[in-house]
């Protein structure tokens, strides 16, 4: 076999974990047909097509499955050797940082993560991923993301984590609803029409309350993301559980009123992933920490990872 470098690699598990020649080239910086050049030299050092084009995107052939797993691993070793004997400085970097989030962090919690981010390392780019909570494990694996916040508690041992915040759940609906006005008891709450965030969103602790203690109400519509609300809401009369937080800012933006739920509901915590691969990478360090201080500013710095 001919000799293979570093760059041929990199660009094998680039194309292997995003499955697009264009965006391959975005995230190594490169124009389209460097990528494809180095796609061909790729395909004529192993005497196979390696990818092929699809509807879903550059489909991976046998071998390349193969060999990803040793390609990713020789790479990953490289990276954290140089990040190693690297001090990271953010004044200067123009490296690109992957976090995850559900809409209902891109609207409470991005802006200040972006403020704060801008202000550390004004070259540094950020790119938001929409969260799919079963994906986690693998976008870490593939390192397709640096970092992921949610309120949904995910257990494994390859990963670490760091409570930022806590939230609590209120009710929200329309100022003009004719029947519900600052109070809300238990009988109006099951005999009015709600709408719904699908759980896919990683908020459902809610509906898992209301399961637990056989409380049914009557659920009209239900929707994938929290940013419907505010109109659906304004110009009917359904009635919706969410954070807090974000409750806040719909109700400043629309005529809605929050009120408490009839019904005890324990705080949910927002919480911090990262791979534990990365724990050795001053990059990831900063970048981890810069989130927890744009989060919660409050929170004391280098503070210990939770063992939960």
């Amino acid at each position: 076999m001919r000799p293979i470098d570093l760059n041929l690699i990199r660009t094998f598990v680039t194309l292997y974990e995003s499955r697009s020649v264009t965006l391959a080239a975005h995230r190594l910086n490169v124009t389209q047909p460097s990528v494809s050049y180095s796609l061909s030299r790729l395909r004529e050092i192993f005497n196979d097509p390696l990818f092929s084009r699809t509807r879903d995107g550059m489909e991976p052939t046998f071998l390349a499955t193969q060999v990803y797993s040793s390609f990713r691993h020789a790479l990953t070793q490289i990276e954290h050797t140089i990040s190693d004997n690297q001090h990271f400085d953010p004044r200067h970097s123009q490296r690109r940082f992957r976090l995850a989030l559900t809409d209902l962090g891109e609207t409470t919690l991005l802006p200040a993560i972006l403020h704060r981010m801008q202000t550390l390392a004004p070259h540094v780019e950020l790119e938001v991923v929409p969260l799919e909570i079963e994906k986690i494990n693998a976008w870490f694996d593939n390192k397709s993301v640096d970092a992921v916040v949610c309120s949904r508690d995910i257990m494994a041992p390859s990963l670490g984590r760091k409570t930022i915040i806590e939230e609590r759940y209120v009710c929200l609906l329309s100022k003009q609803h004719p029947r519900v006005q600052k109070a809300l008891d238990m009988e109006t709450f099951t005999q009015e029409h709600h709408v719904v965030i699908s759980p896919s969103s990683g908020h459902g602790l809610a509906e898992d309350i209301l399961k637990a203690h056989d409380i049914s109400r009557k659920v009209s519509v239900v929707v994938p993301h929290f940013s419907a609300l505010p109109r659906i809401l304004e110009n009917s009369e359904l009635l919706a559980i969410l954070p807090q937080q974000i409750a806040q800012i719909f109700a400043r933006e629309a005529a809605l009123q929050i009120c408490e739920l009839p019904f005890e509901v324990p705080n949910v915590e927002v919480t911090l992933y990262w791979p534990r691969h990365a724990d050795d990478s001053s990059a990831q360090e900063w970048f981890r920490q810069t989130l927890i201080e744009a989060i919660a500013p409050g929170h004391e710095k280098n503070g210990p990872p939770d063992t939960r």
